[in-house]
C-alpha cells in the first residue's frame, strides 16, 4: 500500500492556485494512478485538515520544440482539495 507522500507528489504554485488558496482550495500534482479517496486521506494525514471535496483532473503532456528537435512534457493528475469551513488553513501555503 502507498504512504500518503507516495500519493501527493509536490503543490502546484500558480497565479490562480495561490487565489483559490484564499478560499480554502488548495492544487496538488498527485499520482497518476490515485483516485479521489486516496488522495483525500493522504491530504488528512500529512497535513492535519477535514476534506470537504476533491476534484481530480488528468493533463496531458505537450509538444514542445528546440529548433529541430521535438518531443513532450510529461502527462500528470492533477488535484484541487476543496478544505471544510471549520478546518484549519495548510501552512505550506500561506508563506508564498
Amino acid at each position: 500500500m502507498k504512504t500518503p507522500y507516495d500519493v501527493i507528489i509536490k503543490p502546484v504554485v500558480s497565479e490562480k492556485s495561490m487565489a483559490d488558496a484564499q478560499a480554502k482550495k488548495y492544487t496538488f500534482k498527485v499520482d497518476r494512478r490515485a483516485n479521489k479517496t486516496q488522495i483525500k486521506n493522504a491530504v488528512e494525514e500529512i497535513f492535519g485538515v477535514e476534506v470537504k471535496k476533491v476534484n481530480v483532473m488528468n493533463v496531458n503532456g505537450k509538444l514542445k520544440r528546440m529548433g529541430r528537435n521535438s518531443g513532450m512534457t510529461a502527462a500528470y493528475k492533477k488535484a484541487i482539495v476543496t478544505l471544510t469551513d471549520d478546518s484549519k488553513e495548510i501552512e505550506f501555503f500561506q508563506g508564498l
